[in-house]
């Protein structure tokens, strides 16, 4: 190991522990502006729009459409995309939180690029199930990409931009079944309700940084 290994680990935990202490407003106000966020950076049209998966979960509760502009075009962010897992490259979000405390990775690793519809998305460090982790429903590439699981969507759309970049639109649907899994339910309403916005735009932009950083290099 470097002699300077771990006082660089020391210091990418640090940066991560301070990110994550200065978006904790956010995680516990996120109620009381439900229905900006749920739009975070998304036009009229892009909420609007119709994408894949909006089909399914028709009773789901918790709807989401959100976006950002990348400076990079769809086949340099698609890769990210496509590697995102817990155990994987991570989330590019708070890593404390969905990573185990690994930092996300900051390049494309060609040993998780294999992508087929049926493969799991982990959510948590145990064995995939489907209350645990997201598996690939359908996929477009470069073009749009579907996670599912009993009781939600996550769809992904790549549109490329007059400028060479991505327009990135994202939605989510979860449904909480009261009545037959209420603990569940209410985990899962307190997760998406004021986790999924700060986790979620952070993700955006970790995304954003990493697609236009190797782009540009």
């Amino acid at each position: 190991m470097p002699p300077d290994s771990g006082s660089r680990s020391r210091r990418v935990r640090a940066t991560e522990i301070a990110q994550l202490l200065a978006d904790l407003p956010t995680f516990a106000t996120a109620p009381l502006y439900r229905r900006r966020h749920l739009r975070w950076g998304a036009t009229d049209a892009e909420v609007a729009m119709e994408l894949p998966g909006d089909d399914q979960l028709l009773e789901a509760q918790y709807r989401s459409t959100r976006a950002i502009t990348i400076g990079a075009p769809p086949e340099a962010v698609w890769p990210w995309l496509v590697q995102v897992g817990c155990g994987r490259a991570g989330y590019y979000s708070h890593d404390l939180l969905d990573n185990l405390g690994r930092p996300s990775a900051t390049t494309i690793r060609p040993e998780w690029q294999d992508l087929v519809v049926g493969q799991w998305v982990p959510m948590a460090p145990s064995t995939p199930t489907e209350r645990t982790a997201f598996v690939v429903a359908a996929f477009d590439v470069h073009r749009w990409l579907l996670w599912s699981k009993p009781d939600s969507t996550w769809v992904w759309l790549l549109t490329p931009t007059a400028g060479g970049g991505t327009r990135l639109i994202t939605r989510i649907h979860a449904a909480r079944n009261w009545r037959s899994a209420p603990l569940d339910a209410l985990l899962g309403l307190f997760l998406m309700e004021f986790g999924d916005f700060a986790m979620l735009r952070k993700m955006l932009r970790g995304i954003k940084s990493r697609a236009e950083t190797t782009t540009a290099g």
